[in-house]
Formats: structure tokens, sequence, C-alpha cells
């Protein structure tokens, strides 16, 4: 399904990508459409390391390509979406706050991650698994096609033996361009703003990037690197290796186990990732794959890798590096987690189609947050105003691109709110209800009495979003709990005018008892009282309107719910009803 016409007119980041993409895939395969063959299936890839829960920095690593593939589609082209889940990768550390586990999962470090227990109470087999099941579910939730790879697979069943022999034969010409970078000082990494603890930890990279490049000890250099056969841990030292026999020594510095194997018949290690990484995009024939900060540095894997790619035949794929992306709340929620949030945790409190916004309308060097605090309502409000604006054809190109990628794909339109009432409305009801059904439908109703709900399915699931947001990021605090009983104190100390706020309120609550009508209302009140027109314009109003409405406000607010602010105020009304609120107020 077109979105904007393509690079003859101003375009989204997708589009300019999609466009650089094709143009390279029909640059490698050069003759096909003149020669009526097939045209070559387009290869993007994302890589994954299931070392623990993968969170929404690691989301960037997954959106960016599918959202470039997904474009390619909508063109009528074929496309492969490859996930790489590096779960042969060694278990780096024991990550804090993880359900079930403890520091007995210590012991485990240096064995494969497929290798290492799940948590303790988890239907998957290993650890890796327990942490791909999150995340698969999650990207179908959101609607991103892939083809999924197991490491561990590819290099324990002998997949890819021939480029482990080829890359030990070169390994001195590996050995050359790695030495290059070796002795070379890092640049100073710039610190964009102070972050907190948890906010560094969502950055933190798979860890790949820093991992030996291979030993160089006195007998030479070599990419590759055994699982132990008695500890299965990857604390090993290549001791000789001969290229006719293939006959490789080791031994382990852990447990002292030491072997000689052949390797062209063993499938118990790996490449080295910064030799691993451009084996498979020549493997896989990849166009297309970003890299975070980590990989993306002078020296680092993306650029060393661009040029080790030529030993084994490939080409570098175009590599666009992606930015940070912070969490908005994130400090109180790590505090109680102990971790940090994924897109599970997102898609607890937000529909798959605002997530996927925040991803395609910001290119991938923007930083941006993904809020699980207040915020989280004016960036739905802010998605509501674009839906307005699309419909009404208002909304400028790259907009609208944005916008249809999160709410479909190549294969559809994703699942939506049949009435995507406002998001800070449902978060209040959801509050002031405290999980009664039928006192939210009754209120969702009252909003439009023209167009009551039928059933509170209708504003599904953003509602149940809301309510979760209610339930799990807000404290206790800032909850609302209506009064039982009148301040009769507060009451008994109105002046004159403040009695007569409440009357013009009281007078009125029947005849605008829904959302508008009340809004009116409340906002009309002290202006009446001033000698306005309830209709008046800000502009037809001195600057102590807004005043004596502030005072207003926070008069009900306490009469209401004892505090100064609150859910927004016609909408506490519709919670509370007609006959609490007269009672309340005095009446």
């Amino acid at each position: 399904m077109p979105i904007v016409a393509q690079s003859t007119e101003t375009t989204d980041w997708v589009s300019r990508f999609a466009d650089e993409v094709i143009e390279e895939s029909e640059r490698r395969a050069p003759g096909a459409k003149t020669s009526g063959a097939a045209a070559p299936v387009v290869v993007v890839a994302s890589g994954l390391s299931p070392s623990g829960p993968i969170h929404l920095g690691n989301l960037r690593e997954v959106m960016t390509p599918h959202l470039v593939a997904d474009e390619i589609r909508r063109r009528g082209y074929q496309v492969r979406h490859l996930i790489s889940w590096d779960d042969y990768d060694r278990y780096r550390k024991v990550p804090a706050g993880v359900p079930g586990v403890d520091e007995t999962w210590a012991e485990h470090i240096g064995k494969p991650l497929t290798s290492v227990p799940a948590p303790k109470g988890s239907p998957h087999p290993n650890w890796a698994e327990h942490f791909k099941a999150a995340m698969v579910e999650s990207l179908a939730e959101l609607g991103v096609e892939f083809d999924g790879i197991s490491q561990t697979e590819q290099y324990t069943s002998g997949v890819y033996r021939e480029q482990i022999l080829h890359a030990m034969k070169h390994r001195g010409d590996i050995d050359a361009i790695l030495a290059q970078y070796r002795t070379k000082k890092a640049p100073a990494k710039k610190q964009q703003k102070p972050v907190d603890e948890a906010e560094l930890e969502a950055a933190e990279g798979s860890g790949a990037a820093a991992e030996d490049d291979g030993s160089s000890g006195s007998a030479g250099y070599f990419p590759y690197k055994p699982y132990c056969g008695n500890c299965e841990k990857d604390l090993t030292t290549v001791t000789s290796y001969d290229d006719d026999s293939t006959e490789l020594t080791y031994s382990c510095t852990s447990c002292g186990f030491s072997e000689t194997v052949r390797l062209n018949e063993f499938n118990r290690g790996k490449l080295v990732w910064k030799v691993d990484w451009p084996m498979r995009w020549a493997y896989e024939g990849v166009i297309f794959e970003p890299s975070g900060v980590d990989h993306s540095s002078p020296g680092s894997s993306f650029q060393v890798g661009g040029q080790i790619v030529g030993i084994f035949g490939g080409e570098q794929p175009i590599g666009p590096m992606y930015a940070f992306v912070g969490i908005s709340g994130m400090a109180k929620m790590s505090s109680s987690k102990g971790g940090v949030p994924t897109p599970a945790d997102a898609l607890k409190i937000m529909e798959p189609q605002l997530l996927r916004w925040l991803y395609a309308r910001r290119r991938p060097n923007q930083s941006f947050k993904v809020a699980f605090d207040q915020e989280i309502q004016r960036l739905y409000d802010e998605w509501d105003r674009l839906e307005a604006k699309v419909a009404d054809g208002t909304a400028l190109p790259a907009d609208v691109a944005a916008h249809s990628r999160a709410v479909r794909t190549a294969s559809g339109e994703l699942p939506r709110t049949p009435r995507p009432l406002p998001y800070r409305t449902l978060a209040s009801v959801a509050d002031i209800t405290a999980g009664h059904e039928d006192q939210a439908l009754r209120i969702l109703s009252d909003l439009d009495p023209a167009n009551p709900l039928a059933s509170l399915d209708e504003a599904r699931p953003r509602y149940d979003r809301a309510e979760a947001w209610i339930n799990t990021h807000v404290p206790a605090d800032q909850r609302t709990i209506v009064r039982d009983e009148p301040d009769t104190e507060l009451l008994k100390s109105l002046d004159e005018q403040g009695r007569e706020s409440l009357r013009l309120l009281l007078d009125g609550l029947a005849g605008n008892w829904s959302l508008d009508g009340l809004t009116h209302l409340v906002y009309g009140v002290p202006k009446v009282q001033a000698g306005f027109s309830a209709d008046a314009t800000p502009k037809e109003l001195p600057a102590e309107i807004k005043t004596a409405q502030r005072s207003f406000f926070a008069l009900l607010y306490q009469l209401l719910v004892s505090r100064d602010t609150g859910p927004r105020l016609p909408t506490l009304l519709l919670a509370v009803g007609q006959d609490r609120v007269r009672h309340l107020l005095g009446a």
C-alpha cells in the first residue's frame, strides 16, 4: 500500500533507506531485470542476544530494519527480515532483578546461553529460550514478520563449518586487519546528558562489541574459540592448529581440561564476534543491518567487519547507526523492578500502534524516550491529533508516512480500538472506578450521551492499557480517592462568592451532564460570576479570570477528593455521579 511519493519529492527516512536498499540489491544482481530472471530476495537483518530481558533499546535493532523491509514489501519486492538470535554467545553476567534467578547462576558464566538453566519456574528449556519467548510474543503483537535463526543451531549442526575452516585458513589476513585497530585508542565517548544508572543499563549493548577478537599468544592468532568439552565454558585457549588435517588443540583455563579435535567435524565452538558478524553478512547476503553505538564507533565491529567481510567473498551492508532509546519515568520503575523495561512492559500500557509510531517517526540516529510516567498521556494526545489530521487530509507527508507505518504493515491493518477515547480520560475513569467495569461503562457512556458505548469492549484495548498504567505506574499518593462524606468544615468556611460558585455549578449539572457540557460549565462559572457570558472567549476576558478559574477548580478538587489537583474536572464529575456530587458539594 503506497504511503508517500518516493524519492522524487520529500520523503520520510524509511522511504529513503528503502530506495538505497533496492538500488544496492539491484547492483548486486545486475541483469536480473533485463534477463527476465526473478528479482533477488532483499535480505535485511537484526541481531539480538537473549542474555537477559530484551529491552526497548534493543527493539530499535529490530524496528529499524522491519520498517524498511515493510516499505520494500509494499513496493512489491520479496524481502527476508532475519533475526539472528545470538544464543550461542557466552553467558557474561547474572542480570539484576530477574525473578527466579540468584547468585548461583554465576557458576554458568562462560557457557553458551542455551546451556544455562532458565530462571526458576520458567516453562522454557534454557536461559536463551526464556528471554527469546517474551520478545517473540511482543514482535507478533507489533506486527513484525521475521525469520528467526538460532546461532546455537547453526554452529552445532555444522552449517558454518566451511566458513570456520576458511577463517582459520585466512587467520593471518584477519589478524592483519584487526591489528590496524588494536593499538589505537578509542575516542572519548560524548556524554549526551546525565543519565541515571538504569538508563545506562538500557544503553548498554549486548557486550559483544567489547569481547576479545581472538587469541594471539605464542601459538599465533586464531579467530575461533571452542567451548570446553568438560565444563562447557569458553575460557579456552587454542594452542595449535594444522591447516591440512584441521587438528586443533585447546586447553581450558577454568577446569584444566585439554583435548585435540578435528575442526572439520567439531561443532562445539564459534568464531569470535568481529569475525562472526561479517561472516554472516556474506553467508546470508545481508544488504541492510543497523547497529548501535557500541558497534559503530571507529575501530569497532561494524567498521572492522567491513574489511573482514571481503575475506568471505561478501560485502558490507548498508548499516546506519541507531541512537539511544531512553525511558521517561525510568528511575521510579527500575527501583521497583530491578531492571529496564521491555517491549512487553510497554505493550501493557500502550497499544502497538503508538509504540510503532515512536520508532517510525524518528530517524535512527535521533534519540527519543518511551514514556512510562505522566508523559504517556501527552504522547497519546499527540497521536490522537495526528490521527485527526490524517483523517481530514491536513497532515504533512512525513507524518502521514509515520502514521501509516504505525497502523499497518504490508500484510494489513493492525487490530485497533473501535472507539479510541482519549487515553487521559480512560486513565482517569480507571483510576476512579478501581476495577468496577459497570461504573466505568456508565461514566464513559455519559461522555457522549447521544452516542453512548454499548459495551466496554468498544473502548478496548486502549481502556485496558490505560487501566494497567494507572495500576502499575502511578504512585499510590497520586491515585484518586473520592470522599465518602462532605468536608463540612471547608463548606462552612466559604465566603459568599465561594457558595455562589457552587450554586451555579449545581444548578447547571442536570442540563450539562456530558463531557462537553460539563467542560463548558466548570470553565463558565467564574466567567458568569465576574459578569461575563459563559461563552466568552479568552480574548474577551481579563487575565484575572484564569486565576479565578484555578481557585474554583482547586475548591472543587478539595471538596471531591481532598487534594488541590486530580483528573480533569468534567471527567471526575461524571465519574462521581450527579447525586454524589450534590452530596459532597453540600446541596
